[in-house]
Order: C-alpha cells, then structure tokens, then sequence
C-alpha cells in the first residue's frame, strides 16, 4: 500500500520523478531534496581548503595560481572557481549518470600538485598536466578498458573497498573535528585522543553533540536525522562562537576551530573572479622537466584518479542498495565518462583534479538513490560562488558527525566477506586497514589487488586471475615503487 507521504510526493515530483526514476529506486522527492544538501554541508569545505592549499604556493617561477605575487587575490581566484566547477560536474553527474555521486578538487591530488610538481615548473604547465591525465582516463573509459577493469575485480574485493571507505571516511570525520589528532612530541604514537590524550576545546564538544543527535535521531528513525543534526550542530556552534569567542584552531590555541570559524560574515555576497579559468599550458610540462619526468608525473595522478573513483562509486552504490549481483552499479560507464571530464575540467579551470567524493555517502546515508541529490549539491555549489555563508558557516565539527554515522554503515557490509578463505580474506584485510592508514584509497586497493594476485599464484591457482587483474596489479607495482623508479629513469 503506498503511504500517504508518498502520494503527496509524487505528483509534485512530475517529470522529476520520471527522469530520475525516483520511485523506481524505492526514494522520494524530499528524500532526494535532503540527501543533497547534506552531501554538500558535508563537503562544502573543499572551497575554503582547496585555495588553501594550491593558492598559498609559489610554483618554479615564483608565481601563484592565476598569476601576480599575491596570495590573497589568488584564493580568492581559486574558491570560485573551485565552486565553479564542483557545480557544474556534480549537475553532470546527476543528469547524464543519474547517480547520487558528487565531484570537486579531490584532496590529495591537489596536495601533490602543489608541492611536488608546480615547484618545478609553472602553474599552468601543472594543470596542463592534469588536463592530459584527464583526457587519458577519458579515453581509457571510453574504449571500454575502464570499465573492464572494475567488473574484472572479484565481488568480495569490491565489498572490502567499500568497507575500507567506510573505516576511512569515519577516521577523516575525527581527524577533521579534531577528536584524533597528531601529537604535538615528534616521539610516541601517530595519534591520539584530542589534545594530549584528552578533548579539549568547545569544538569538540560541538561534534560530540551533533554525533549523539544525529545517532539518535537515526536510531529513532526520523526523517532527515543527518541534515538535522548538521543544521543543529552548525547553529550551535555559531551560538558559543558568538559567545565565547573561541577562534581558529593554532598551535596557540589547540581549542579552536578546525577550518572556517562559524560566525555571521559582514558581506553576504560577493562577485565570483573568473581569471583562472583557461589558465593551463597543455605540454609546457615536457619542455620544464623532461619527457620521462612528465609522463611519470601524469601516470601517477592518472592511477590515483583511476581507482579512488572506482572505490568510492562501488560503495555509494553498495550503500544506497544499488549494486547489481556482480557489485556493479548502474550506468557505470556514464558516472566514469563524467568523472574523467571532471578531472580534466579541473585542470583547466586551474584548480587541479576533479573527482568523485566519498562525502557523497552521507547524502545517501539521509535517502538519496537518483541523480536528482548531484543536482541539488550541484545548484548549492554555484550558489556558493556568491553566497559565502553557505561555505563559511558550517565548521568541521559540525559537518563530520555525518562521516561517522555513514562509516559504520558501510563497515556493516563486512559481513559479506569470507574471511575464512585466505585468498579473499588477507587482500580484504589489508585493502580496509590501509585505505584509512595511508590516507589513501588508490594505496588500499593497490595493496589487495597485488595481495590477491600473489596468493592465488603461491595457491597455484594463477589461472584464476582475470587477465585485467594481471595488467593491473603490475601496474600499482609501478605506482607503489614511482619515487625511486623515476630517480633511476631521470
């Protein structure tokens, strides 16, 4: 019998519902509404982080993105069109893929191009490097060897790196929120609770909160239960800034406020620069550093663009139920085609590469099943661009809440792996435990593929192996061993 909330939805749904096949995949409008703009609370951070990262820094001629000796007019420069770009690939995503998958600067990648390859020649010969690594991805999806490689990987390899993400997007919420912290003394352990093996700080406290509100509201299976704890969280940490005055987190005062201090802006628009757009120099790469040393750097950036999304695409649609008996979601060749545009869109619009985000979870984890949730992400990242509030008003400690809950969620589907048979079990293993401990979902599934591969062949069951599996576990040798390989070829 179809419930009276239902009925109400539908018809005001119309095209919407048809297009997206919204009640096909058992969601509804409000759910879809909801499921947006919680995956966007939840990673409008990369607008304030990414300028952070990439617009601080002097490439080899002593310039920063978009030109000129001034590092704040190119962040600025950079978080619209980081915004910019977000908006438009997620909106991409919703409408050619229909997928509850959101895209902007992937971290990491950007970290990466910053220190290890823009100090070596221009800014736009880095993006122009991007632009290549994202037209090669775009070919390799579009001959069909992408998608070939993801369906050749075992099912139960596709549930650890769903599983893997799960631990890993829960270990990003209290990194973020700062619960777990590196430790101040260069000895002891990589990380402990909060400050000094205790939490301190009412940011913190902010995230505990929200964490109990948005378990107990799901627990209690309330409608919304993670954009509510999200909105909670954000209005209260605005409050106790208001009041106490806590500041931004520094090693002065460890109590602060992890990333954007949450407090009312004076201006509440502002008008979106666009001079980074187009500023990318396709080949000047090979002429700063050589032929060797530019196709090293592109196959890295490609291998990490590669599998980072086939991981995260695998556990959103593991999440939101939408994987077939084979672990493969729908139009999974469209959601590859537009995040290979994404990436190359990134590079040019001189922000580095785009990629889909695991973030997209907590989305799911509110109801989104259709591509109408990237839409709504989408439409608040443009707005962002003008409206600054959006972007600043919502702390860390506010917005991870969502990963933790999600995390567990997608650590419930460990159960689907046989941990009894070695040959699955210990490439399972170490694909989970490495995506959080290096930080890296490309080095999680690295690991289980190589792992796979050498215990079917020491097992004498080589033959086994998808052929796809061969080339590809050859190939993250390659990746794991890039630094000294390219010191020996250079």
């Amino acid at each position: 019998m179809t419930s009276p909330q239902a009925v109400t939805e539908r018809p005001r749904a119309g095209f919407l519902d048809s297009f997206f096949k919204i009640s096909d995949r058992g969601s509804t409008f409000g759910r879809e509404i909801r499921g947006g703009l919680v995956t966007f609370f939840t990673m409008a951070y990369i607008v304030v982080l990414n300028p952070l990262i990439i617009g601080t820094v002097k490439d080899g001629s002593g310039q920063y993105v978009g030109g000129g000796t001034d590092p704040t007019a190119s962040i600025a420069k950079i978080a619209v069109a980081t915004a910019l770009v977000a908006g438009i690939v997620t909106i991409l995503m919703g409408l050619v893929a229909n997928f509850p998958l959101a895209l902007a600067t992937g971290l990491g990648l950007n970290a990466f191009l910053a220190f290890s390859v823009a100090t070596k020649m221009t800014w736009a010969d880095a993006m122009g490097l991007v632009v290549l690594e994202g037209l090669i991805i775009l070919i390799l999806v579009l001959t069909g060897f992408r998608r070939a490689v993801f369906e050749a990987v075992p099912l139960q390899l596709k549930v650890a790196i769903s599983v893997g993400i799960g631990l890993f997007i829960a270990f990003i919420g209290v990194i973020d929120a700062g619960f777990v912290r590196r430790p101040e003394a260069p000895t002891g352990p990589p990380v402990e609770l909060g400050v000094g093996g205790s939490l301190r700080g009412w940011p913190v406290l902010i995230f505990v909160v929200g964490l109990l509100l948005i378990v107990t509201l799901y627990a209690r299976k309330v409608k919304g239960a993670i954009l509510i704890g999200i909105l909670a969280a954000t209005v209260l940490a605005i409050a106790v800034e208001a009041i106490v005055g806590v500041g931004a987190r520094s090693p002065e005062n460890p109590g602060g406020w992890g990333l954007s201090v949450p407090k009312l802006p004076t201006e509440w628009f502002s008008k979106p620069n666009l001079d980074t757009i187009g500023e990318f120099n396709l080949f000047g790469s090979f002429e700063k550093i050589g032929l060797v040393s530019a196709l090293l750097l592109i196959f890295t950036l490609m291998l990490a663009d590669f599998f980072d999304t086939m991981g995260t695409m695998t556990a959103i649609g593991a999440e939101a139920n939408l994987l077939d008996d084979s672990g493969n979601p729908p139009n999974a060749q469209r959601i590859l085609i537009v995040d290979s545009v994404a990436a190359a869109a990134g590079g040019a619009a001189s922000v580095s590469s785009n990629t889909s985000y695991i973030e997209s979870a907590s989305g799911v984890g509110e109801g989104a099943r259709t591509g109408l949730a990237s839409v709504v992400t989408g439409i608040c990242f443009l707005i962002s661009m003008v409206v600054a509030p959006l972007v600043t008003l919502v702390p860390y400690e506010a917005a991870t809440p969502a990963l933790i809950l999600v995390g567990f969620l997608m650590m419930t589907q460990v159960k689907g792996i046989d941990f009894d048979d070695l040959e699955v079990g210990v490439p399972a293993f170490l694909t989970i435990i490495l995506m959080p401990f290096t930080y890296s979902i490309s080095a999680g599934i690295g690991a289980g593929f190589v792992a796979y591969v050498v215990l079917k062949v020491v097992r004498g069951k080589a033959r086994q192996v998808h052929p796809l599996m061969w080339v590809v576990s050859a190939l993250f040798v390659i990746y794991f061993a890039i630094g000294p390989l390219g010191d020996w070829l250079t």
